[in-house]
Protein backbone atom coordinates (compact mmCIF):
# COMPACT_ATOMS: atom_id res chain seq x y z
CA UNK A 1 0.00 0.00 0.00
CA UNK A 2 1.02 3.58 -0.19
CA UNK A 3 1.54 5.69 2.94
CA UNK A 4 -0.99 4.39 5.71
CA UNK A 5 -2.97 2.35 2.94
CA UNK A 6 -6.14 3.47 4.55
CA UNK A 7 -6.86 6.62 1.96
CA UNK A 8 -9.97 5.81 -0.38
CA UNK A 9 -9.84 5.43 -3.65
CA UNK A 10 -12.48 5.94 -6.48
CA UNK A 11 -12.22 3.91 -9.36
CA UNK A 12 -14.68 2.74 -12.31
CA UNK A 13 -13.99 -0.01 -15.10
CA UNK A 14 -13.39 1.25 -18.88
CA UNK A 15 -16.63 -0.35 -19.29
CA UNK A 16 -18.58 1.86 -17.10
CA UNK A 17 -16.69 4.88 -18.12
CA UNK A 18 -18.08 4.51 -21.76
CA UNK A 19 -21.68 3.21 -20.32
CA UNK A 20 -21.96 6.27 -18.19
CA UNK A 21 -20.86 8.70 -20.88
CA UNK A 22 -23.58 7.32 -23.48
CA UNK A 23 -26.50 7.33 -19.86
CA UNK A 24 -25.39 11.15 -19.66
CA UNK A 25 -25.31 12.32 -23.46
CA UNK A 26 -28.77 10.43 -24.21
CA UNK A 27 -30.09 11.46 -20.48
CA UNK A 28 -31.05 15.12 -20.68
CA UNK A 29 -32.51 15.34 -17.02
CA UNK A 30 -28.73 14.76 -16.06
CA UNK A 31 -27.10 17.97 -15.25
CA UNK A 32 -24.31 19.53 -14.05
CA UNK A 33 -21.07 17.82 -12.94
CA UNK A 34 -21.35 13.95 -12.47
CA UNK A 35 -19.06 11.70 -10.81
CA UNK A 36 -18.39 8.59 -12.82
CA UNK A 37 -16.79 6.36 -10.40
CA UNK A 38 -18.07 2.81 -9.19
CA UNK A 39 -20.76 3.09 -6.29
CA UNK A 40 -18.41 0.83 -4.20
CA UNK A 41 -14.46 3.37 -3.16
CA UNK A 42 -12.08 0.93 -1.79
CA UNK A 43 -9.07 1.70 0.18
CA UNK A 44 -5.79 1.67 -1.07
CA UNK A 45 -5.23 -1.35 0.78
CA UNK A 46 -7.69 -3.26 -0.26
CA UNK A 47 -6.99 -2.19 -3.81
CA UNK A 48 -3.66 -3.71 -3.62
CA UNK A 49 -4.56 -6.82 -2.07
CA UNK A 50 -7.98 -6.98 -4.86
CA UNK A 51 -5.09 -6.07 -7.58
CA UNK A 52 -2.45 -8.73 -6.25
CA UNK A 53 -5.39 -11.56 -5.80
CA UNK A 54 -6.65 -10.68 -9.32
CA UNK A 55 -2.89 -11.23 -10.63
CA UNK A 56 -2.22 -14.40 -8.82
CA UNK A 57 0.95 -12.29 -6.76
CA UNK A 58 1.70 -11.44 -3.84
CA UNK A 59 1.11 -7.94 -2.38
CA UNK A 60 4.25 -6.40 -0.45
CA UNK A 61 2.58 -6.08 3.38
CA UNK A 62 5.43 -3.16 3.62
CA UNK A 63 3.43 0.07 2.75
CA UNK A 64 5.63 2.99 1.01
CA UNK A 65 6.12 5.62 3.56
CA UNK A 66 4.47 8.43 2.61
CA UNK A 67 7.76 10.91 2.79
CA UNK A 68 8.91 8.43 0.34
CA UNK A 69 6.39 9.13 -2.22
CA UNK A 70 6.10 13.19 -1.38
CA UNK A 71 10.10 12.84 -1.83
CA UNK A 72 10.17 11.23 -5.48
CA UNK A 73 6.54 12.09 -7.20
CA UNK A 74 6.40 15.77 -4.70
CA UNK A 75 2.49 17.38 -5.12
CA UNK A 76 1.27 14.29 -7.54
CA UNK A 77 1.41 12.51 -4.16
CA UNK A 78 0.33 14.91 -1.88
CA UNK A 79 -2.38 15.77 -3.71
CA UNK A 80 -3.51 12.83 -5.35
CA UNK A 81 -2.11 9.62 -3.85
CA UNK A 82 -1.74 10.12 0.16
CA UNK A 83 -5.08 11.89 0.86
CA UNK A 84 -8.73 9.98 0.65
CA UNK A 85 -11.31 10.41 -2.42
CA UNK A 86 -14.12 8.69 -1.18
CA UNK A 87 -15.86 9.67 -4.20
CA UNK A 88 -19.60 8.58 -4.70
CA UNK A 89 -21.75 8.73 -8.17
CA UNK A 90 -24.72 9.97 -6.98
CA UNK A 91 -25.97 11.81 -10.09
CA UNK A 92 -25.54 8.75 -12.15
CA UNK A 93 -27.23 6.45 -9.91
CA UNK A 94 -30.07 8.95 -9.42
CA UNK A 95 -30.25 9.20 -12.67
CA UNK A 96 -30.93 5.10 -13.27
CA UNK A 97 -27.41 4.36 -14.17
CA UNK A 98 -26.69 0.29 -14.05
CA UNK A 99 -23.37 -0.51 -13.49
CA UNK A 100 -21.28 -3.31 -15.08
CA UNK A 101 -19.02 -3.80 -12.22
CA UNK A 102 -19.35 -2.95 -8.71
CA UNK A 103 -16.98 -4.72 -7.38
CA UNK A 104 -13.21 -3.88 -7.82
CA UNK A 105 -12.28 -7.47 -7.76
CA UNK A 106 -14.89 -8.09 -11.31
CA UNK A 107 -13.75 -4.99 -12.73
CA UNK A 108 -10.07 -6.25 -12.37
CA UNK A 109 -11.12 -10.03 -13.57
CA UNK A 110 -12.74 -8.34 -16.59
CA UNK A 111 -9.45 -6.63 -17.72
CA UNK A 112 -6.70 -8.52 -16.45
Amino acid sequence: PLGSGKQYWSWISVDDWVGAALHVLKNQDVEGPVNFTSPSPVTNAEFTRTLGTTLRRSTMPIPVPAFALSAGLGEFAREALLPGHRILPAKLTASGYRFAHTSLGEALSAVL
